[in-house]
């Protein structure tokens, strides 16, 4: 062991066997927030299950009916797109962390260029699918502009499910370097794993495509766990970086101070966001006006 790794353990110790003042201080004020945010999102949200999955879904989506997937006369809480991003993103973190535990470097080149092809993919399928929505919902001077092609459903979940992966793919090793006292340097990500993941995903996607409740129920409750997962996780890592506590972690039980304050934030910001939309459109669905 070099001396530098010796003096970063030593280091990581002290800081977390001596925390300051200010640090005790946050840590008797970190778990009440995240009641309370938590507290406030459950009282403002509409009532049940599904209206909770909703209201975490209208922070992120814009939820239009005809862009969404329903089960009977309900739509899932996310639109087609928001459904394949963040189902992915869930099904990639929890393969990573199942099968690549502490790896931190970044997948190759190859892979990464395969990552920026599915970001690619999403960004063209998601600007097609707005000029079209504009040229039906106004009089614009986009009305001139021939469409790709016509935009579905079908696209809209498979293109979701390649940024989903890219991102859940390039935020796994970078939470890992800053996470861990001695992280992997492997990378996190290589050919074998990213194949089985995105075709794990790919069945995903065409179970949700059958339009069966038994497949929809699951997608709905694995897209929104995504939403969570992901700003808890981008949270928690800022949460560390500002407290000086990146590289000092050994056991997954040592940041649960980081989770419940990237929790605070997340239930804290869907909060916002729901309040501020509800106030302005005085609906949980969709924007009013808008059917795409």
């Amino acid at each position: 062991m070099s001396n530098l790794t010796k003096n970063h353990i030593i280091t990581a110790m002290q800081v977390t066997i001596n925390p300051s003042p200010v640090e005790k201080a946050v840590r008797w004020l970190v778990p009440p927030s995240a009641l309370a945010a938590l507290s406030a999102f459950l009282y403002i949200s509409p009532a049940g299950v599904f209206g909770k999955l909703d209201a975490v879904g209208y922070a992120v989506c814009h939820r239009i009916a005809s862009r969404s997937f329903h089960i009977h006369d309900h739509q899932l809480p996310l639109c087609a797109r928001c459904t394949g991003e963040f189902m992915a993103a869930a099904l990639t973190l929890l393969f990573q962390i199942g099968f690549r535990g502490r790896r931190s470097r970044l997948p190759s080149r190859p892979i990464v260029a395969m990552l920026i092809v599915f970001a690619a993919a999403f960004i063209i399928d998601g600007s097609n699918s707005y000029l079209y929505l504009l040229k039906q919902t106004s009089e614009s001077a986009f009305a001139g502009i021939p469409n790709l092609y016509i935009p579905n459903n079908t696209l809209r979940l498979l293109t979701g499910s390649g940024m989903g992966i890219a991102l859940a793919a390039v935020l796994f090793p970078i939470i890992n370097q800053t996470l861990w006292l001695e992280p992997d340097p492997r990378p996190a990500l290589e050919w074998k794993q990213f194949l089985a993941m995105s075709i794990l995903v790919l069945v995903a996607d065409l179970l949700v495509l059958t339009g069966l409740p038994v497949f929809l129920y699951p997608a709905a409750v694995l897209s929104v766990l995504g939403v969570l997962a992901l700003f808890v996780m981008v949270f928690g890592m800022l949460w560390i970086i500002i407290m000086h506590q990146d590289n000092t972690f050994n056991r997954v039980v040592d940041f649960w101070l980081p989770t419940l304050a990237g929790l605070s934030m997340c239930f804290m910001l869907i909060t916002g966001i729901d309040l501020l939309r509800f106030t302005l459109t005085g609906t949980w669905g969709g924007f009013p006006g808008i059917l795409g």
